[in-house]
């Protein structure tokens, strides 16, 4: 038998060169561009692990629970570790950052999460970026969730590690994943005793063995569907356009919040101000006495289609997410996601107006 996804010829490492090359154009960057060959999971752990260490002292920003996460990984590569938490139904801001260098001039790395699909904020990091640069720290940015949603742009920011992951807006493939590197960075790993060599976690590996080596050798072989499956992603956003695409999302996530303050049945936007909302995931607090997470099982028994999730750990008991990434950033997914927590609702004695969420929904649809 035959498959079209198997016999096929080697990736090789022109080709692996010029995919990333279209990464780098989507986030318009100069720096280099490492696609490694795992989840995003993979560059976020190895970028800390390569440029944080003992002598590190490390503002992390937590807005949601991969926040959390970095923080856990910059205290076991032995950082000192200042967390500025904000609750996540918010943003952290600008005057929060400069707030914690004049409080603490020794940080010299900062950690942020753009936008949290966990938890649904998204944190304004243009302006924290001038922050940071102001400072001389190295900027760390999560641009998972926000690539494809809303701009990333390392080099106007001042990011100095960006990671991001196309299996979110991109709605490309969770296997591979990418990570822009300043020589700012660079330069911070190869000073580091500690950042990871000859280890799948080692961006150094790549760096000596792939980019100075003219990026004519592979270090491994690659993940060749997941790669191929990258390329075509790009390419799909190439040919709608990336401002397209992230209009498109834009639209989604105004038309959810909308379309969930019209439905009622104690239905509310889970963060506050539409400013600090994530175009990328729209979370919707449940209504009082109700389990989220039972709501969203109703919802999917009523349309098992629909790009639901209940919150993650003890936020499954209040928040809602509606998932409208990628191929799911449609009206009609929307309409759908809307429909079905009516029903789910109404079976719970709640008074809902789908009718008046499909309105809702249509008007603020840009």
């Amino acid at each position: 038998m035959t498959h079209p996804f198997l016999d096929l010829a080697p990736l090789g490492a022109d080709r692996f060169a010029a995919i990333e090359d279209r990464a780098a154009r989507l986030l318009s960057t100069g720096q280099d561009v490492v696609i490694m060959q795992g989840e995003a999971l993979l560059p976020l752990e190895g970028a800390i692990r390569a440029a944080a260490g003992p002598g590190t002292t490390a503002l992390n920003v937590v807005t949601g629970p991969y926040g959390q996460t970095f923080g856990d990984w910059l205290r076991d590569c032995g950082a000192t570790v200042i967390d500025l938490s904000v609750p996540f139904h918010t943003a952290v801001t600008a005057e929060e950052i400069r707030q914690a260098f004049a409080e603490h001039p020794e940080i010299d790395f900062v950690s942020l999460v753009h936008a949290e699909a966990a938890t649904g904020n998204t944190n304004p990091v243009a302006e924290i970026g001038e922050v940071v640069r102001a400072h001389g720290a190295l900027f760390y940015l999560d641009a998972v969730a926000s690539i494809g949603a809303e701009p990333v742009l390392p080099d106007a920011w001042g990011v100095d590690l960006c990671v991001i992951g196309a299996q979110k807006a991109m709605g490309g493939p969770a296997g591979v994943s990418a990570v822009s590197v300043s020589e700012r960075a660079w330069a911070r790993m190869a000073g580091n005793p500690n950042a990871p060599r000859r280890s799948y976690l080692s961006l150094l590996d790549w760096k000596e063995r792939w980019i100075d080596g003219g990026r004519k050798a592979l270090l491994h072989a690659p993940a060749q569907l997941e790669m191929l499956a990258l390329e075509a992603c790009v390419e799909r956003i190439e040919a709608a356009g990336l401002d397209a695409v992230m209009a498109r999302h834009a639209s989604a996530a105004a038309a959810t919040r909308a379309g969930a303050v019209a439905l009622g049945g104690g239905l509310e936007p889970y963060v506050y101000e539409a400013r600090d909302a994530a175009p990328v995931a729209t979370t919707l607090r449940a209504p009082s006495g109700v389990v989220a997470s039972e709501l969203v099982r109703r919802a999917l028994e009523a349309d098992p289609a629909v790009p639901l999730a209940a919150g993650g750990g003890p936020l499954a008991k209040e928040m809602i997410r509606v998932n409208h990434y990628g191929a799911d950033a449609t009206p009609g997914a929307v309409r759908a996601s809307l429909a079905a927590l009516g029903v789910a609702l109404l079976e719970q004695g709640l008074p809902v107006d789908v009718e008046a969420a499909l309105r809702a929904v249509e008007e603020a649809w840009r």
